[in-house]
């Protein structure tokens, strides 16, 4: 039974084929077994299914032979796992939770205008200077204003023009 013979891939693909009719999962003709190497694989497969169904027909190892694979399980190298990565500190999840808070605080500050009820009184802003009506009829403070008004543009935000850009 030590005949040795090294089958292609399609003995590969045979082999598996008689396991499949052994299990009564295929069909296989009994004259692809008349050789050698057929009835080797026959009589393997058999015995294979032997010793599964009866414990009685398995080979008990000797206790030399569990001392000889513990020896060289003991004899491989260790498989090492890498070091742990250095642990956060707590002040890193600290300060994350902080940047979040930061983040919403500074959304609801700036979406606050557009979820105000749009009836509600807007709140009373306090005085800072007050303009005496002499002051609107100064012809020099009218001329002053026309003088700067295109230094200062039309509202608080400068305004830009491109269309000096292009000849840059």
């Amino acid at each position: 039974m030590n005949i040795k013979h090294e089958p292609d891939v399609a003995g590969h693909e045979w082999e598996a084929s008689v396991s499949s009719w052994v299990d009564g999962e295929a069909d296989l003709r009994a004259e692809e077994l008349d050789s050698p190497y057929g009835r080797q694989i026959w009589d393997t497969y058999h015995l294979i299914g032997d010793v599964m169904r009866s414990q009685d027909l398995a080979i008990q190892p000797s206790e030399r032979f569990y001392a000889r694979v513990s020896a060289a399980l003991d004899a491989e190298p260790a498989i090492v796992a890498p070091a742990p990565l250095a642990r956060h500190h707590a002040w890193r999840f600290g300060l994350s939770g902080l940047a979040v808070a930061a983040a919403v605080a500074s959304v609801v500050w700036m979406a606050k205008p557009f979820l105000a009820e749009p009836d509600a009184a807007p709140a009373a802003r306090p005085v800072l200077a007050q303009a005496a009506e002499s002051d609107a009829n100064d012809p020099t403070l009218a001329d002053y204003m026309a003088a700067h008004q295109d230094m200062a543009g039309a509202g608080p935000v400068r305004q830009v023009s491109y269309d000096s850009m292009g000849s840059r």
